[in-house]
């Protein structure tokens, strides 16, 4: 299993750190499998430095799509995409 560090603003860190938010919507120029550790370093994009602040979180799964896997690039791209989380 690999551990995946990746930057997370601060206003994100917040919702993930707590539990609030548990998915992350990244682009796909990385491997990432079930299993994996997400290490999240909290980054600041003011002031372009690392907080100090950590989370790691276990990849219980993924999905990787291309924005015309459903036959509709135009209208994601006009109307952009909504990620739901349910519970």
């Amino acid at each position: 299993m690999a551990i995946i560090k990746k930057k997370i603003w601060p206003k994100y860190f917040n919702l993930v750190s707590p539990g609030k938010k548990k998915f992350e919507l990244r682009l796909a120029d990385f491997e990432v499998k079930e299993g994996d550790t997400l290490l999240l370093e909290e980054w600041d994009p003011k002031i372009k430095q690392y907080s100090g602040r950590k989370i790691e979180k276990r990849v219980s799964y993924v999905l990787q799509f291309r924005l015309d896997d459903f036959g509709q690039r135009e209208a994601i791209e006009e109307k952009g995409l909504v990620v739901i989380q349910v519970e």
